[in-house]
């Protein structure tokens, strides 16, 4: 049986709130001025469309009894000029609707990039990112329209509605009346639908967002569904989550379904009570065939509006959920971020210093338990021990992408909780065992670090990492076209442009997190000289599963249990006789015992 391993998001029980939309009016101000000249247009649009149903009334009580063909003519093209200015005015609204819907999509989608871009590790750590393209792309669509054309047209209909009232009741009272007793029918059935349509479409929201996130992940995930043979497996996984986004959506049709024709049936009600009422009760001597025709038009139009608030309404259920999530995101706390009072970092010499560093990623939870050290300007650190036991953790909190629970972490003696993120993150290297590698060019990627280098830089980079010879072999050298997370590379061969790019941006403290661990040894061997340059007079921090390559690091810490268990050169450890010498004795034993 498929299993449907992503949590579902929280479904909003809260009501509709008018406090979602204020808070959009952020988005709208800055084009309420076209949105009001549209308005304007769609006010006259409609007061000229409301013209034509007494140039029927008067060509049907007077004209045509008098026989005059001449005013006849007349009102005909009166009624055509009515409906040619009325298209016009739409036509205009349209188009300016058109441009500020689009331009809202911007803004929204500006604002969440922005935010995402400053969000913590950790919030990508607990989300598949499909659930997070979705918000940004998807759910931004659905709302656009909303604020743009769906708030305008609530004002215009009101305003329609308004006008139409009192053309009714210029025409006839008691036949208007008819009409309006329609209204609480509606707005009865309508409370029925809107109970329970909000529910029904943030189902949809949640299905089609597990889906996404779904797909995304197996996309990105292809080579090892493969290795594995989980095709089938996965297939039946994509079928049944897609067989839920079937069932939330046709559950939610079905009830935006009822408000057209549920809206349609009173309509219809009503004209045919008109009739009735004007031929049979009120009687041809009170009320002529032209006030009829006019009534019955004037509540086709009536009930037009309150069919289109309906659906607008409708539409606003719809997307209410989206707008949320959009805020939802937005609202998500941006828990690494400079202080109010955070200054710009010096020009870093390479001194770092842990006071008592406490921290854990989850409450409760002790990575790092008073952790203290001090590594000196230009030394290299290396760190070791078993997994999970806090290495990367070190070089994150040096890198400011966490808080620290207690204690404090300095960089030339300045608290970095102090500082600005890009003074400091400008001036540190890192290379991580997985090497990023961006759509675009080689020398787009190697350049991404110091968007200013010229290419006798890149070059010079690349031949200092052993990385100029194969990117020199391809077709088209450093403008070589690299697809998505460089599909077309070797995981080698992304680490040596990881390398050129980390070179190339001059850091002061240089970060190496298993950045040798997918280049082969004979290649390692190579670029061995151009390392000893990249940490040539900078601090460096390197965590390395091959011990070997850490023996002339200044400093080899020992991290396990929470903190620093050992410290010292690789011949003191070793003389000590230790953890890091246990460590080392079985990493050699395994390697020749293989080779012999």
């Amino acid at each position: 049986m498929a299993r449907n391993t992503f949590k579902e998001d929280e479904i909003l029980e809260t009501p509709f709130e008018v406090k979602h939309l204020l808070r959009a009016s952020v988005y709208i101000k800055k084009y309420i001025k076209r949105m009001g000249f549209a308005l304007f247009l769609s006010a006259l649009a409609g007061i000229t469309g409301l013209l034509s149903p007494m140039i029927v009334q008067y060509a049907l009580d007077v004209s045509i009894p008098q026989g005059n063909k001449e005013q006849l003519f007349l009102l005909v093209f009166l009624l055509i000029g009515t409906y040619a200015i009325s298209i016009l005015f739409a036509t205009l609204r349209s188009r300016i609707m058109t441009t500020v819907g689009q331009s809202i999509v911007y803004d929204i989608r500006k604002d969440l990039f922005a935010h995402l871009q400053k969000l913590p590790f950790k919030y990508y750590d607990d989300r598949p990112h499909g659930k997070i393209m979705i918000r940004v792309v998807n759910y931004v669509n659905s709302v656009s329209d909303m604020l743009s054309n769906g708030l305008i047209n609530v004002v215009l209909e009101v305003i329609n509605m308004i006008f139409i009232v009192i053309f009714m009741l210029l025409v006839d009272v008691p036949l208007s009346l008819v009409v309006f007793a329609g209204v609480p029918v509606f707005a009865l059935i309508l409370g029925y639908i809107k109970k329970h349509q909000r529910k029904a479409w943030q189902m949809v929201s949640n299905k089609n967002s597990n889906l996404n996130a779904y797909l995304q992940e197996n996309i990105a995930g292809a080579r090892i569904t493969q290795i594995f043979a989980r095709e089938d497996e996965n297939a039946e996984i994509f079928e049944t989550l897609s067989e839920k986004c079937k069932e939330s959506w046709m559950e939610a049709v079905k009830y935006s379904n009822l408000v057209w024709p549920s809206s349609d049936n009173v309509a219809v009600a009503i004209r045919a009570a008109i009739y009735i009422v004007g031929l049979l009760v009120l009687g041809p001597e009170t009320v002529s065939v032209g006030t009829i025709v006019a009534i019955g038009s004037y509540a086709s139009r009536f009930w037009q509006p309150i069919m289109n608030l309906g659906n607008i309404f409708n539409n606003f259920i719809n997307n209410i959920a989206y707008l949320e999530r959009i805020f939802e995101t937005l609202d998500e706390p941006i828990t690494v971020d400079n202080t109010p009072d955070a200054t710009e970092m010096p020009k870093i010499r390479g001194k770092v210093t842990f006071e008592e560093v406490c921290f854990g990623y989850e409450e409760g939870q002790r990575v790092l338990d008073k952790v203290s050290f001090t590594v000196n300007p230009g030394e290299s650190v290396a760190l070791v021990g078993p997994t999970g036991a806090g290495k990367s953790t070190i070089v994150n909190l040096i890198s400011r992408f966490y808080n620290v629970n207690s204690g404090r972490v300095l960089i030339d003696d300045v608290d970095i909780s102090k500082v600005t993120l890009h003074s400091l993150r400008s001036q540190m290297g890192i290379m991580l065992q997985d090497s990023f590698i961006f759509s675009g060019t080689i020398e787009d990627n190697i350049r991404y670090g110091k968007l200013d280098a010229t290419q006798e830089e890149i070059k010079k980079a690349s031949g200092i990492v052993c990385a100029d010879s194969f990117i020199e072999g391809m077709k088209d050298g450093y403008q070589t076209e690299v697809k998505e997370r460089g599909s077309l590379l070797s995981q080698g061969q992304k680490q040596l442009i990881s390398f050129a790019r980390t070179l190339l941006s001059d850091p002061a403290i240089l970060v190496l997190d298993e950045a040798t661990s997918s280049i082969d040894v004979q290649t390692e061997k190579a670029l061995q000289q151009g390392l000893n340059a990249m940490l040539e007079g900078r601090t460096s921090f390197i965590i390395a599963h091959r011990l070997s390559t850490i023996k002339n690091c200044d400093k080899i810490m020992y991290i396990s249990d929470g903190g620093i268990q050992e410290c010292g050169t690789h011949e003191e450890l070793m003389n000590k006789k230790g953890h890091y010498y246990k460590l080392y004795t079985s990493q050699m034993n395994d390697l020749f015992g293989e080779i012999a």
